[in-house]
């Protein structure tokens, strides 16, 4: 089963058909609103709107530990990760798709990044996040579409809501980051502790403010951009679906929890045992 996670301008797609709207309660709250069982040309695929089905969460306030939960609960072993990001290299083209392999965390610890915690003591590996092999199967499916697209680079992860400062956009790409969000950190790691695929396709909607020789991009702007992303990664997401080996050899189920655990499993509550069983599946 494969999962889309949907960020801002990917809150929907017109050519979904909803099969059933699904209300979840996890050990660790509710998800976003949005959590569908949908039909993306003919294929099953469960869709997450993440910011809520009315874009009424901000990144900071985002249960992003219920969400992966609900995920994986629900059959999930690969997330399909749509977001709007800015660009902090000028090769990185509003409208361009970037499938960055790394991340980097500039997030304030207000979120809850792990599932660890509260008598669970875990480690995963998160030096390589993201699954190069299963990301090259997107990054070819989206040349074949002639998607402008790229493989590689950072994903800088701030925690708005507001946008960078001028210094502060100097400093990441100083960092060597490639594009800017907002989400996708710790969505990454806990579906690392999950043992899910996690892939991100990092739509650019526009040039963060380190570049002074371009005006400010406007809302107006912004929009029209976020429109054509959102027919293109329609586009990319209907091919992937129907990929059989998007995870074939894909060796991230067995890097979370499974095997990251340091507590005896015996000594956790019932309720910890329960829902631990959940991501070690």
């Amino acid at each position: 089963m494969i999962a889309i996670i949907g960020g801002s301008g990917f809150e929907s797609f017109d050519g979904f058909v909803v099969k059933e709207k699904l209300e979840v309660e996890t050990p660790f709250g509710a998800p976003s609103t949005g959590l569908k069982r949908v039909l993306l040309d003919g294929k099953e695929v469960l869709f997450l709107s993440r910011h809520g089905e009315n874009h009424e969460l901000t990144p900071s306030e985002i249960n992003y530990r219920a969400n992966i939960f609900a995920l994986k609960k629900a059959g999930t072993r690969g997330v399909v990760s749509v977001s709007a990001v800015g660009s902090l290299k000028a090769e990185h083209a509003p409208g361009n798709l970037v499938i960055p392999l790394q991340f980097f965390d500039r997030t304030k610890g207000v979120r809850k990044s792990s599932f660890c915690g509260e008598g669970v003591v875990g480690h995963v590996s998160l030096a390589h996040p993201v699954c190069e092999a299963a990301a090259k199967k997107v990054f070819e499916a989206a040349r074949a579409l002639k998607v402008p697209a790229s493989l590689g680079g950072t994903y800088v992860c701030m925690e708005g809501p507001q946008f960078s400062t001028y210094a502060e956009s100097i400093h990441y790409r100083s960092l060597g980051g490639d594009v800017i969000g907002m989400t996708n950190f710790p969505e990454v790691a806990l579906a690392r502790e999950a043992g899910m695929t996690y892939l991100p396709l990092s739509f650019v909607t526009d040039y963060d403010c380190w570049d002074t020789s371009r005006p400010h991009v406007t809302l107006e702007e912004v929009v029209r951009i976020m429109r054509g992303n959102n027919e293109k990664a329609y586009t990319l997401l209907k091919e992937l679906v129907k990929k059989e080996d998007l995870l074939q050899g894909c060796e991230c189920g067995g890097q979370g929890l499974k095997a990251g655990l340091m507590t005896d499993f015996n000594r956790l509550t019932p309720n910890q045992q329960e829902w631990m069983r959940v991501l070690q599946d």
